[in-house]
């Protein structure tokens, strides 16, 4: 991950855990999901997300999204060594493993430059 990325990356996960601070859950879980989709291309910060989403959903008694991170932490390291996760995906247990979704414009521009 080049260090632009990386610090939209980190900003993103910066964004959420001060937004769960404040009570701002659907915030902070927006902020997860638009850093799942700049780490999808990097093993390790998509582990780290989903590793963020599984305690997000433990410290908010979210037991589908618990439940529904686990395989996602399996998953997410070999999808992304092996150019398998699904462009633009949140990430989250609501939507499928392996879907693909449309990615947000300033994202796009923010993954083009990197």
């Amino acid at each position: 991950m080049n260090p632009r990325l990386r610090e939209h990356f980190q900003k993103e996960l910066g964004q959420a855990r001060e937004a769960e601070s404040r009570g701002e859950l659907s915030s902070a879980w927006t902020s997860l999901e638009r850093a799942h989709i700049l780490s999808q291309a990097h093993a390790l910060a998509h582990l780290q997300v989903h590793g963020a989403m599984f305690t997000f959903a433990w410290r908010t008694r979210n037991w589908r999204e618990l439940l529904g991170q686990v395989p996602r932490l399996v998953l997410a390291g070999p999808g992304s060594l092996l150019g398998r996760a699904p462009r633009g995906n949140t990430g989250g247990a609501n939507v499928g493993l392996f879907t693909p979704m449309p990615i947000p414009e300033d994202l796009q521009a923010i993954l083009r430059d990197s």
